[in-house]
């Protein structure tokens, strides 16, 4: 009998297939243990989170709160859209912007179809919970641009539905939603609402598209040095911002939820949890069955 050894972290960076087997075979099984992979028909309008790179034939599946600004900005740079040699010199907003960028459902049906069989398709995945809680932290906490856009959106909202004692300073700023409003919100009024908090199931249709490499935040950096070599992409340093350390602070915010909570907000992204293999072990000691 031969015993083979697991698999080492150095062995991963060195051998990057062997741990993307393993997630490809982890799609494909939960995809048809939740009854997933029978959904094949193929609405194009909902292809408008797939970036198009005609230049290395590269299709970007992009997702918020999942390193999506880097890579728009490494986009930019693969398309012709941007020379930085900094990428990080280009301005997050220029990223964003509709302008520098090719969707796939831009495009007709036909070329469609035919990029999907050709191109490289890669999306990047987060455990559901850091990744709404990064989504929470930088929407409602962060004194950003951005933030008072959400908060006067979305924060007045849920501080008048979900806070009754809220004083009219509150109702005005919606600037200090807690993060259990924010649950409280999500859990009445739905994981869709916003593309910073939908599921990737839903935004990127991971049992409907054949993707070529599905990375992990976790393993941000080694995963996209495979993509760009797989695609032929010129020699880039991936940029890297502020770690926000939200892994770290799961516990310390999740500790404001009943396990009730935790519970019905795990199912809104079941499917999120079972499809990219993760769990709660690290939130709660126990994964939920």
């Amino acid at each position: 009998m031969i015993t083979v050894a697991p698999l080492t972290a150095a062995d991963i960076g060195k051998y990057p297939w062997f741990e993307q087997i393993s997630r490809q075979e982890q799609l494909t099984l939960s995809c048809d243990n939740m009854g997933l992979s029978h959904i094949k028909e193929l609405h194009f309008s909902k292809l408008n989170h797939i970036l198009v790179d005609h230049n290395h034939k590269l299709l970007y599946c992009y997702v918020p709160k999942v390193a999506c600004t880097n890579w728009k900005r490494v986009m930019m740079l693969l398309t012709g859209q941007s020379n930085a040699t900094n990428l990080m010199n280009i301005p997050a907003d220029l990223a964003h912007a509709n302008a520098n960028s090719l969707r796939l459902s831009e495009f007709p049906k036909e070329e469609i179809t035919q990029m999907l069989k050709e191109y490289t398709l890669f999306l990047i995945v987060r455990h559901p919970f850091e990744r709404l809680l990064s989504a929470y932290r930088n929407k409602f906490s962060d004194n950003l641009t951005s933030s008072k856009y959400f908060q006067e959106r979305y924060g007045r909202q849920i501080i008048k539905k979900y806070r009754p004692t809220a004083t009219d300073n509150d109702l005005n700023s919606g600037a200090n939603v807690s993060f259990s409003e924010f649950i409280s919100f999500l859990l009445n009024e739905g994981v869709t609402t916003n593309e910073h908090w939908t599921p990737i199931y839903n935004l990127c249709l991971p049992c409907t598209l054949n993707y070529t490499f599905i990375g992990h935040y976790e393993t941000l950096l080694e995963d996209a040095k495979t993509i760009l070599d797989m695609v032929g992409a010129p020699p880039l340093v991936f940029p890297v911002t502020r770690a926000g350390h939200t892994r770290d602070k799961l516990r310390e915010y999740f500790q404001e939820l009943s396990i009730f909570t935790i519970q019905h907000l795990y199912k809104m992204y079941l499917a999120d949890f079972k499809l990219f293999g993760y769990g709660l072990e690290d939130l709660l000691g126990y994964d939920l069955a």
